[in-house]
Parts: C-alpha cells; sequence; structure tokens
C-alpha cells in the first residue's frame, strides 16, 4: 500500500512535534534546508525510502512505524527530561487487564510476605 505524500508528511509532522521537535532540527538532522523539510510534511515533495528511511532515524523510530502512525491511538504523551521522548498507547484487552491485576495482586502479597519477614529480623 502505497501512501500519499501529504498523509507521509502529516505523520511525520505529528511524530516530529510529538519529539518536540523543530523543522529546523529535523532539516539540519537531514541535511537540507528547513524550507525543503516544510514541504516533506506539507507533502509537496515525493519521499524516496532513503529520505524516509533517514527521516525515521532522526525520530528514532522505523519507517514502518511512520507508516502505520495513526495519532488517534495515542491515549498518553508523556514526555522524559528532555521532552523527546513519547509513548503510544493502546488499550489493553479484557484478558491483559486481568493478567496485569492478577500479577499486582501476586506481587502486593510478596510485598506484605516480605516486609513481614524483615520485621522479624530487624526485632
Amino acid at each position: 500500500m502505497e501512501l500519499a505524500p501529504t498523509l507521509i508528511g502529516q505523520k511525520i509532522k505529528k511524530l516530529r512535534e510529538l519529539k518536540n521537535f523543530t523543522q529546523a532540527h529535523m532539516a539540519t538532522e537531514l541535511g537540507i534546508t528547513q524550507s525543503a523539510y516544510s514541504k516533506i510534511e506539507q507533502g509537496d515533495t515525493d519521499i524516496t525510502y532513503a529520505k524516509m528511511s533517514k527521516i525515521a532515524e532522526v525520530l528514532g523510530i522505523s519507517p514502518e512505524d511512520i507508516a502505520a502512525f495513526n495519532e488517534q491511538m495515542i491515549f498518553n504523551v508523556m514526555h522524559n527530561q528532555t521532552g523527546n521522548g513519547f509513548v503510544i498507547q493502546k488499550g489493553i484487552s479484557d484478558k491483559e487487564r486481568e493478567l496485569y491485576e492478577k500479577q499486582i495482586q501476586l506481587l502486593t502479597e510478596e510485598l506484605t510476605y516480605l516486609k513481614s519477614v524483615l520485621d522479624k529480623v530487624l526485632k
């Protein structure tokens, strides 16, 4: 499936914004002018796979991640200390939720047990 330059440009723009990068930063990393980079985001220029790979590298993701990016799947954007990180979270299934809840319960029980052992040792 081939994606239109406009759609790819929109995806790249959203990912760049999530990383808190400027167009000028991206252009510098790619070795092009800011104007030329802007045309990529606007869909005014075709993007070769080589260029897409370089853009993906600057963003710290794969070209496939750019193509598959869907901003509607984002529930939570978390920035790390440099403001360059993001997390894409999808909803979890009921089965996954149940497994997580069981794991939390087991860890809570283990923590309670270990605290009681520690209390006995320290007394």
